[in-house]
């Protein structure tokens, strides 16, 4: 055997798999290392914005930005400003048209219907003629009740003659006193007789009125429900007509049984409360009209009171039984401190506000006590000055000491840290990037690299 067929040659790898092997792991380990790095680097970027980025509290900062990159970013928010204004207190509530009167028609007498004189939605007043029934059954009541009684006073009158008669015989003792008592007490009966026929002959001619159907009030007529031809009678359910009256008509509604004792205590003054009908839509208005009166007792199921306001309806707008929503102005507050609804906050301690320093655009905590209150609008009672502006928007972000940007101020203005920074076509101020150059310093680098070339063409024109 040839012994140099046992000998390895010089400078081959005896073994070059495990040393590529090695060489991937080695560049594998850089690739990871370096992955890892830029991984950290755009998340520090991210969670740490530079001052070019457009943080307001970055340019108020100062010098640099570094303290506007620490403090929270400033929010933006709305104001507005605490003033003098007189607030009405308004109950509201839903109420039913209620008409003060309504009357179903009916006959008083039977017969047979004659004539129908009302058309149906009619407004009659009181006193028209509705309806005629047949008279004329009526009419020979009414004359046999006359006949009657003159015949009974035709008696009464001979009656007193033949006494007056019997008391001059008396006095001359030509006729015994027993002839002239019982002549007496036959006028008595008589006199009662013409009084019965009398009582009669009204009730005839009262029957015969009747048979003329009037309109008991004014109002407006319903649908009828008899035609002429039709045999009517007292005891007829529906009748002829229903009558409501609808000017002035009644609201009816309820209220709490808290505001029952200030109520009443406003209705005892000399000013009439008024009241306002508005529809289901509460978009317009029905009528207006005034207090009226207010009930005895609460009604203890619902634990409110009922109330009543009258209206004069005089452009009948206002139905009977509609359900309308009723605003009861109650009394107004002069001269009370208001904010928008929206500038109240509630916490732990109480009610508060956020009062605006415009100096130095700051927030303070301000509890306050609140008072009436409207459907935009606020009484403060103590705790606010007029011309003091409050937070209205954006007051979920804020606490005491925040600071803020104000309607109209711009983005990052005025700031000391924004020296010598650019303005960019949006009015916000800009600064070169963190790493980018400016056009001097971009053109040091190739300066620098132009040396050595110069270098260089001396070095080989001296040689």
């Amino acid at each position: 055997m040839d012994p140099r067929a046992e000998t390895p040659q010089t400078g081959t790898n005896p073994h070059p798999g495990k040393q590529l092997s090695r060489r991937a792991s080695l560049i594998g380990g850089v690739l990871a290392v370096l992955a890892l790095a830029g991984t950290g680097w755009l998340a520090w970027h991210l969670t740490h914005p530079s001052p070019e980025a457009g943080s307001t509290t970055a340019g108020a900062a100062g010098p640099g930005g570094a303290a506007g990159r620490r403090g929270p970013p400033a929010t933006t928010v709305g104001v507005a400003t605490a003033e003098r204004a007189s607030i009405p207190v308004v109950l509201e509530a839903l109420g039913t048209v209620t008409p003060q009167a309504t009357v179903k028609v009916r006959p008083q007498v039977s017969g047979v219907m004659e004539k129908v004189l009302f058309k149906e939605g009619q407004m009659v007043k009181a006193g028209d003629l509705l309806a005629t029934i047949d008279p004329r059954q009526f009419e020979m009541a009414l004359m046999q009740a006359s006949g009657q009684r003159q015949r009974d006073e035709a008696q009464l009158d001979s009656a007193r003659v033949t006494l007056q008669r019997f008391k001059t015989l008396l006095e001359q003792d030509s006729i015994a006193r027993q002839e002239v008592d019982t002549q007496a007490a036959l006028v008595k009966q008589l006199e009662g007789t013409v009084v019965i026929d009398k009582a009669s002959e009204g009730t005839a001619r009262l029957n015969l009125g009747y048979t003329r159907v009037v309109a008991p009030i004014s109002g407006r007529v319903g649908l009828r429900t008899v035609d002429v031809g039709n045999v009517v009678s007292s005891s007829d359910a529906n009748g002829i007509a229903l009558i409501t009256q609808v000017s002035p008509i009644d609201v009816v509604f309820s209220i709490p049984q808290d505001q029952a004792g200030e109520l009443q205590q406003s209705a005892g003054g000399s000013a009439a409360m008024k009241v306002t009908a508005l529809d289901r839509t509460r978009s317009t208005t029905l009528d207006t009209g005034m207090f009226a009166s207010l009930d005895n007792q609460v009604d203890t199921q619902t634990g409110t009171v009922k109330a009543k306001a009258r209206f004069a309806n005089s452009k009948l707008a206002l139905f009977p039984s509609q359900f309308v929503n009723v605003q009861l102005l109650v009394k107004t507050i002069d001269n009370a401190v208001v904010v928008p609804v929206t500038a109240l906050r509630h916490g732990s301690t109480g009610d508060y506000v956020y009062v605006v320093n415009t100096a130095e655009r700051t927030v303070s905590l301000r509890p306050v006590q609140r008072g009436q209150a409207t459907v935009d609008k606020i009484v403060i009672a103590s705790g606010l000055q007029p011309g003091e502006r409050v937070i209205t928007e954006g007051a979920d972000r804020l606490k005491d000491g925040a600071k803020v940007i104000l309607p109209g101020d711009q983005p990052g203005g005025g700031g000391a840290g924004l020296a010598g920074r650019r303005q960019r076509p949006g009015g916000s101020a800009s600064a070169p990037a963190a790493g980018a150059s400016s056009p001097a310093a971009a053109d040091a680098p190739a300066a620098d690299a132009s040396s050595p070339r110069r270098r260089r063409t001396s070095q080989a024109d001296g040689s």
